[in-house]
């Protein structure tokens, strides 16, 4: 088992994860019957893509010697309505004030762009 939900009532979950014990708690947004106080399922859906990504290009990075540490990613989910859904995600990519050599760019590029269309297919997939 990976992690285990509960459901503690108001459109809220506490989600923990089985080998650390650490919890999210997530919340239904305002403009879907919750509070948004804390992630939403679908903000945690987005956000994973991008954490993903992330750690794929940390894992390429290691492996050429290069340090991308203080990287950001910005993540905007877009919603859709009829049946409510996740219909885009941007993640934009900020690296450090670091000049990396093409190579050394694509050593970490290509990686991240893998998970992406790997996820985007996953999606198309699951709509069949």
């Amino acid at each position: 088992m990976t992690s285990k939900i509960v459901y503690n009532g108001d459109l809220r979950t506490e989600c923990t994860h089985i080998r650390s014990g650490q919890t999210i708690i997530t919340d239904a947004p305002i403009d879907n019957n919750g509070r948004g106080e804390a992630f939403s399922p679908t903000d945690l859906t987005a956000t994973s893509l991008g954490t993903c990504m992330i750690t794929i290009m940390g894992i390429a990075a290691r492996n050429h010697n290069i340090n991308i540490d203080g990287a950001t990613l910005e993540v905007t989910k877009h919603m859709a309505s009829d049946p409510r859904r996740i219909s885009g995600v941007d993640i934009k990519i900020n690296m450090p004030p670091v000049k990396y050599t093409c190579m050394r760019k694509k050593s970490w590029k290509k990686p991240a762009l893998r998970v992406l269309l790997h996820s985007v297919s996953i999606l198309i997939s699951s709509r069949i």
